[in-house]
């Protein structure tokens, strides 16, 4: 399986001025790659990419409008156009239903004030050097600060500038998995906000992980910093300034939320065989204008996802439940539904069996026990509908559920 495995890097001044370069020539040959997909479009011209490819690079070498493009690696400008491909490819795909998950967009034109630049380069445009450096080809040797060894000889690097100024070197390797040994615990998971995640196991324990807030603690300090922005002129270096202070204040903020979410889901993976979520609609979740800087600062997608990526590597398992699924409202011991179950409301009394819930750990309860039937039940087959829509279910029903 493949992972990415990034580092800082600390370039020179010149080195910074090269890469600034490549930063610009690879946005200028995407948007290039795009229009000239647009305009064959346009003109009923059938385009190949290695047609795309030989005008926005090789004849534009040749143009006096495009005749710096020599000045930086050539590596870069065509991964760069292999990108704007990749881009159309999910964007058809999509449209087909061939692409799993959301909808992909039409590919758009990057623009030179984005704050977050980045280049790709294959094996024959960098390597490592017996001292520790980083070659890149036109750039040279950039010190790196390696907090850990690579597994392998990286098949590819992604230069990265970040907003605060920051440059890191993101390496794909390809590892192998490491299974660790098989248990009989399996848990539930209930997402919030209060709390991060109520677990449920199967053994009838209950475990809470507490929401650092790591954006709400650290608002005051950002707060002075967006003001200080905002009495900044316009194109001014003193605005410049100010807004790479923001950019520092958010990036430490989402580098503790990052760290804190992978030692969470590499100890849930530990700790279980099989994990149950809820497969939660985020993105219509963040539409509550109300609650969406809680559920943005949670970061409920990033803790999913990292807690698949340890799955898959340790041979554990992570299944999503049904959204559909009144968690919230269903007594986990009796099975009786709740017409109406406000958020305000945390604890509540079953009217059918007299038993006292927690909102969150019934939800979990009642998540690892669908969980564990809809696994059972399933055989191996792909039961999830296409586009979250049920099979056999006209698109304007609800199903009963709901």
């Amino acid at each position: 399986m493949l992972a990415r495995y990034r580092y800082r890097i600390e370039p020179t001044v010149v080195q910074r001025g090269m890469l600034a370069r490549t930063f610009g020539s690879a946005r200028v040959v995407f948007n290039d790659a795009i229009r000239c997909r647009e305009d064959a479009r346009a003109a009923g011209e059938r385009i190949l990419p290695t047609e795309v490819q030989r005008r926005v690079i090789t004849a534009a070498k040749a143009t006096e409008q495009r005749a710096w493009l020599s000045e930086v690696a050539s590596v870069a400008l065509v991964q760069s156009v292999q990108d704007a491909h990749r881009a159309y490819r999910n964007f058809f795909d999509s449209l087909s239903g061939k692409h799993r998950g959301r909808r992909v967009g039409k590919p758009r034109f990057k623009s030179r004030k984005d704050n977050r630049q980045s280049f790709r380069l294959t094996r024959n445009g960098f390597c490592l050097r017996p001292g520790g450096r980083l070659y890149l080809a036109k750039i040279g040797d950039v010190a790196v600060r390696w907090s850990r060894d690579l597994p392998c000889e990286p098949s590819s690097v992604t230069i990265i500038r970040e907003p605060d100024g920051h440059y890191y070197a993101s390496f794909v390797v390809k590892i192998e998995p490491t299974p660790l040994p098989s248990i009989e615990q399996e848990s539930g998971i209930d997402l919030g906000i209060t709390r991060l995640a109520t677990i449920a196991c199967t053994g009838g324990s209950r475990r809470d992980i507490l929401n650092p807030r790591h954006l709400a603690r650290a608002q005051r300090r950002l707060a002075h910093a967006q003001r200080a922005l905002a009495r900044k002129s316009k194109g001014s270096c003193n605005r410049a300034k100010a807004r790479r202070l923001v950019a520092v204040h958010h990036g430490k903020v989402a580098r503790a939320r990052r760290d804190f979410h992978h030692k969470q889901a590499l100890g849930l993976v530990r700790d279980n065989q099989a994990v149950y979520v809820e497969d939660i609609n985020i993105t219509g979740m963040v539409r509550n204008r109300r609650l969406a800087g809680a559920i943005h600062d949670a970061g409920w997608g990033q803790f999913i996802q990292l807690l698949k990526q340890k799955a898959d590597r340790h041979g554990r398992t992570v299944h999503a439940v049904s959204r559909w699924l009144p968690s919230s409202k269903m007594c986990s011991k009796c099975g009786h539904h709740m017409e109406t179950m406000p958020l305000n409301i945390r604890q509540w009394t079953c009217p059918s069996c007299a038993t006292t819930h927690d909102r969150d750990h019934n939800a979990a309860r009642n998540i690892l026990a669908a969980g564990r039937a809809e696994r059972s039940n399933a055989c191996g087959a792909q039961v999830r509908p296409l586009f979250g829509v049920a099979q056999g279910v006209e698109t304007g029903s609800i199903p009963a559920m709901a």
